[in-house]
């Protein structure tokens, strides 16, 4: 089931979202150029440099403190991607979802949610796996975040999603909760199956997207308890059924 679109309008511009797949893009041409120019000797090094190395982060940590340079890689990592399948997949979902989110929080309260989401996504991949040594890299725990703050404020929204059906596929509009609730549960079944095996190659750090999905949840959550609490405060917003 790939998603495609949403039938959620937003009240304004998502310059934020923009920003964001524009931001992805100009850091894959770097990484593209480094690769031109310096061979895949440079770009192996540029990527452990900026992606979170799990050992590295928790070395850092535990003789240095929290403000190291090994920390600033929980952000920079959130704009780097290893292929073009990887960034084209990731900003697929960041456009359909993104803009939502950031026309519910306002443009600065939805960076920080999407930043924050990535950093609690790389910590949960950390956390399973705190003496590899392979680069994580990517956009997906904060998409994940953006994810699940979806599922909780929008949960009714139609998603034109592609359905393979064997050789045959079929557009289909599903809810939103059915089409993230399937994503989500792979992810939990993918990243069960992979605890235990040697990650020394590289791969999905699953993990990290389950991690974001339920920082993005729980943050959408206090949100909604927040607005009902604030005398006079508008209530959460209500998709669109049809």
């Amino acid at each position: 089931m790939i998603p495609l679109r949403d039938a959620n309008p937003t009240r304004r511009t998502p310059v934020v979202t923009i920003g964001l797949v524009v931001a992805c893009l100009v850091a894959f041409a770097w990484e593209l150029g480094l690769q031109v120019t310096g061979g895949n000797e440079a770009l192996d090094a540029f990527i452990t440099q900026w992606g979170v190395v799990p050992a590295d982060l928790t070395s850092a940590w535990s003789t240095g403190g929290i403000v190291t340079p090994e920390t600033l890689t929980l952000i920079t990592m959130q704009f780097l991607h290893g292929g073009w399948l990887h960034l084209l997949g990731n900003l697929l979902f960041l456009w359909i979802f993104a803009n939502n989110i950031e026309d519910d929080l306002g443009r600065l309260a939805f960076l920080l949610f999407y930043l924050g989401g990535g950093v609690a996504a790389g910590l949960t991949q950390v956390a399973i796996d705190p003496t590899s040594t392979v680069p994580m890299i990517g956009a997906s725990g904060a998409i994940a975040a953006v994810l699940g703050g979806y599922i909780v404020l929008y949960p009714r929204a139609r998603i034109t999603s592609l359905v393979f059906l064997g050789f045959f596929y079929q557009l289909i509009d599903v809810p939103a909760i059915v089409v993230l609730g399937f994503w989500f549960v792979l992810q939990l079944i993918d990243g069960l199956a992979s605890l235990g095996l040697s990650s020394a190659d590289g791969g999905v750090a699953f993990f990290a997207h389950i991690g974001g999905f339920v920082a993005g949840l729980v943050a959408a959550r206090l949100l909604i308890v927040l607005r009902r609490r604030r005398p006079g405060a508008r209530p959460p917003d209500v998709a669109p059924v049809g």
